[in-house]
Parts: C-alpha cells; structure tokens; sequence
C-alpha cells in the first residue's frame, strides 16, 4: 500500500499525518507533496524523514494508491488527472467537484458505498458543516423521514486554516495589548466578535458556504430534505458547533431520538442538561466523532426536534473523513 498527501504543510495536511497515526493507516510507502514553496520541507512520521516534493506534471503518482488531496480546489482541478491517471484514488478535501455527478460525495457513516461509483477515480470529501451535521442527520432519517432541517453554525478560526487560527490568537493579544488587530484572514476582526458570513454572497443572499449545505446534504443523502443554513464565524479556535431544527414526516419522542443518536456510528451523547452537560467546541477539539446534546422537542412543531452538535472541522470535517473513506473502501473491497 503506497499512500500520498498532496498540501501536507497545511492544517488538514498535518492533521492528515495525525490521523494515519492514530488509527495505524495500514501504509507501506508514504510521499508527501507541496508547492515549491513547501518542496524540500521534512516531516517526521513515526521516527522516519519525509521530504516534500513539489507537485508537477509528471509520473510521481505512479504506483499510488490512495491520495489524500488538500491543497485548495484550483490546485485540485489542475492536478486530478495526473494524480488519477495511473490508477490513484483521489480523494479531494475542496470543493472542486462535490457536486460533479461523475464524482462521489462520501460520508462513510451515511453513504459509504458511493465511494464505489467513481468513473474519474475521484471521490470528494464533502464540506466541514455538511459532514457533522449528516452523521447527527443519518440516525434521525433512520427513524423518520426529514422533511427539512434548519442548521444555525458557529465555526471556529480552524475553517480557515493555520493561518487564520494563529491570526485569532494574535488578535486577542493585540487587543489585550492595546493594539490594532491585524485582520488578513477574515473580513473583520474575529476576535471578541461573530462574523455572520463565510465564503462569498450568492445572488439570493446566502453565502456559498450555506449552499453547500443545501446541495451536499441532499446529494449525500440521496434525499429531498430542504435545508436552510445561516453560516456564522466565531471567535473559537477548534471545532464547529450547530444549532439544527429538523422536522420529519412522523412525530418523534426525546427518548427515540437520544437512543437513535446512542446507537448512531460516529456520534456521542453529551446531553444531561441538569448537569450543564453538554457538547462545546472548546473541550472536544482533537476528538473523532460528532457530539449531541441539547435534544428536545420544538413547542412549535409536533413534528420538530432541535438539538446542538459539535464536531473537530479538521479532523472528523476534513482529515478523518477522507481516511475513512479509504479504510473503507479496504476493508470492503468491490467484488
């Protein structure tokens, strides 16, 4: 097995190399690769050197077999069909083809036998909010149909990148210090502040960012749910949390819903709100699945639940969900 990281200098890049530790990727050869600014940087990966090469056009990818691909989508579109053509399975952090019909969105607890169908030897990793919210989305459609979901999010610094993170903690020491904040990364000042945008407006006045949940989430659940998202950026560095209102065909109770969420791949109950037991970003960065709490019953709807759900974006929304999608794939080889 022969295994590449294609923008390993990046935030999902290195947690890419945290996650292949975590859960022993079962790898014989690792390549990493980078833009030319990043060639000839070293990794150190389980006490052996590994050198960045840059990434061109040309045959390095022979022999590969799964490559983990996280280097923004104009990179992603230009190289595909040099990381793909020798057979390589490329599986794509950005959002350059998601919702290509030839390429597969995957979700490996909600849809993993998708990541079958890939004429292009493509398979996208869907969006950070999307991700979470489906895995919470999966248990409940398992009960009853959802007609609709409304998602609130409140994303940390960390969907922005390292560099964003680290110009929120120098904000916060700016500020503190009496200076002038430095703001590169975001539209304004993030910290001390909620920003309610992400990603460029749309003519009909969401952002991209709320219509990617609109057209992941219905893509990957091979479903008619109407989704309506308001994308917010708050001053956290890890981990993005959602305030979802689901509606489905059938009323539900509080107890089916906890003992759905309970027995549902990839999620955790955190909810005893006697105990202000709940999830926040704050403590579960660094964790894998998607945590659940706040559950009840929405006085205005019979058929309403609300709840609150927190996930890492960089791991389970980015690194940990493309590895995933491979362990899949090797575990359950297409017959």
């Amino acid at each position: 097995m022969k295994i590449a990281i294609v923008g390993v200098s990046g935030a999902v890049g290195q947690e890419f190399l945290r996650v292949l530790d975590e859960r022993n990727f079962p790898f014989d050869e690792l390549v990493l690769f980078g833009s030319a600014r990043s060639a000839g940087q070293v990794y150190n990966y389980r006490g052996v050197d590994y050198v960045v090469k840059e990434l061109k056009h040309n045959d390095d990818f022979q022999g590969v077999d799964y490559a983990f691909v996280s280097a923004g989508g104009s990179v992603s579109k230009e190289f595909a069909e040099t990381i793909t053509k020798h057979g390589t399975v490329m599986i794509d952090n950005s959002s350059a083809f998601r919702m290509d019909s030839d390429v597969p969105l995957v979700v490996p607890e909600v849809n993993p036998t998708d990541a079958y169908n890939r004429p292009r030897n493509i398979i996208a990793n869907p969006n950070c909010t999307t991700i979470q919210m489906v895995v919470a989305l999966k248990a409940i459609e398992n009960l009853s149909h959802i007609k609709r979901v409304h998602s609130s999010t409140y994303q940390a610094a960390s969907g922005a990148g390292a560099a964003a993170m680290a110009e929120l903690y120098e904000q916060y020491r700016q500020v503190l210090a009496g200076e002038e904040p430095t703001v590169e990364k975001f539209a304004y000042q993030l910290a001390f502040n909620v920003i309610p945008q992400i990603d460029v407006f749309a003519d009909n006045g969401y952002t991209k960012e709320e219509m990617k949940m609109y057209n992941e989430t219905r893509k990957i659940m091979h479903s008619d749910i109407e989704v309506s998202a308001q994308c917010v950026r708050v001053p956290a560095l890890r981990s993005h949390s959602q305030s979802l209102w689901i509606e489905t065909e059938r009323p539900l109770s509080v107890e089916e819903v906890r003992c759905a969420i309970t027995d549902g791949e990839g999620l955790i109950l955190m909810d005893s709100p006697e105990d202000k037991i709940y999830p926040m970003p704050l403590f579960l960065a660094g964790q894998d699945p998607v945590y659940v709490g706040r559950i009840r019953k929405d006085i205005s709807n019979p058929n309403g639940i609300l709840m609150w759900i927190v996930g890492d974006q960089i791991k389970k929304g980015a690194a940990l969900n493309a590895v995933q999608i491979a362990e899949y794939l090797i575990a359950h080889p297409q017959k």
